[in-house]
């Protein structure tokens, strides 16, 4: 049996290959919205960030969603983004330290 292909994105922020479900998927709708989108289904153009907080700060600086999606990004997108790789790094609470 051949093993199954694993879809591969580009992070906007560091330029890394990675695997589809290991990044953040962030999509402009075809309305012109503007969101994160946490289950990569949602209809629009897309693009994916890694789970380090310093690729926000870099895609931040350099505009790269704003080329990404031709259009001005909102500052609170790059918040809400922060945000949900911050939540996303936070160890669980209660879990085993062992």
């Amino acid at each position: 049996m051949q093993q199954k292909k694993i879809p591969m994105r580009k992070c906007v922020g560091c330029g890394e290959m990675k695997s589809k479900k290991e990044l953040v998927r962030v999509v402009r709708t075809p309305e012109g919205e503007i969101s994160l989108d946490p289950t990569g289904k949602k209809n629009g153009r897309g693009a994916y960030f890694c789970g380090d907080p310093a690729c926000v700060v870099k895609a931040q600086k350099g505009r790269r969603l704003e080329r990404a999606f031709e259009c001005a990004v909102p500052p609170e997108v790059y918040e809400a983004l922060a945000q949900s790789i911050a939540a996303a790094a936070k160890p669980e609470e209660g879990a085993c330290k062992s």
